[in-house]
């Protein structure tokens, strides 16, 4: 009894792949995401492939992959038959557990690059691209006109657009609220810093947004440093001391010029 449950209070396994219907048609199921340094990403495990059987059953839907990783515990080792350009492999991933959103949404941003902009409404002064601001630290802001904590949070970063924006800081806001309510909420809340509608849901999805307000800390180079979601004040200080150390930070090399013809 005692070995039983001690395996039933073991945790649910986590894998870490996003499935979806993109991709094209094909057998198994798509992966069109894997979090990094998820236990997929560790068993190597790509974007693109595509899952053709879990422990040797065959799934032909993301829910089949659900219930069969649900099966096991953090811990186990399960194998994976993925095809991948036409070619068929097994791996074996040996599963975690779940994460927290949060957790999960800091250890698949953390340390890698920005996404791009995909498909926003900018309003005036709102960079067309991301990387126009490389050499500047930016505070992208994931908001709504609605959000409560995004109300109280826009003075606070309103003001160290003002306090740090000659230093090289930029403070950017995207809202899934349509250009007309965005622009009423902007000049409502005196934003003092561009903002954009994501109306698509484009760029929040790029960014994995699931919880408002969600704050990317991004370097000179494009990094994502660290990622604040919801608001605590009592955070303040500890977000405005990692501004203040990344715009310390030296600016990467501008691109090699061309050579003329």
């Amino acid at each position: 009894m005692g070995w039983r449950s001690s395996w039933l209070r073991r945790p649910r396994g986590w894998l870490g792949i996003a499935m979806d219907s993109a991709g094209g048609t094909g057998p198994g199921v798509h992966v069109g995401h894997v979090v990094r340094g998820s236990p997929a990403d560790k068993a190597g495990i790509h974007e693109n492939d595509r899952v053709l059987k879990v422990e040797g059953t065959a799934v032909v839907a993301a829910s089949d992959v659900i219930r069969l990783v649900a099966a096991h515990a953090q811990g186990d080792a399960i194998a994976l038959t993925l095809s991948r350009a036409g070619k068929e492999e097994t791996l074996s991933a040996t599963l975690a557990s779940f994460p927290a959103p949060d957790e999960m949404l800091r250890m698949d941003a953390v340390g890698a690059f920005a996404p791009a902009f995909a498909s926003l409404a900018p309003l005036t002064g709102f960079p067309s691209t991301l990387g126009s601001l490389r050499g500047r630290v930016v505070l992208l802001d994931f908001w709504a006109s609605w959000c409560g904590p995004c109300r109280i949070l826009s003075p606070v970063l309103s003001g160290w657009q003002a306090r740090y924006g000659a230093q090289g800081l930029t403070v950017l806001g995207v809202t899934t609220d349509t250009p007309d309510i965005a622009a009423s909420a902007k000049e409502s809340l005196g934003m003092r810093y561009p903002v954009a509608s994501d109306a698509q849901a484009a760029t929040s999805k790029a960014y994995s947004v699931a919880a408002l307000p969600t704050l990317f800390i991004i370097d000179k180079k494009g990094v994502v440093r660290d990622v604040s979601v919801g608001y605590d004040p009592g955070q303040d200080a500890e977000v405005e001391a990692l501004v203040k150390t990344l715009l310390a930070e030296p600016a990467p090399p501008a691109p090699a010029a061309m050579p003329a013809n």
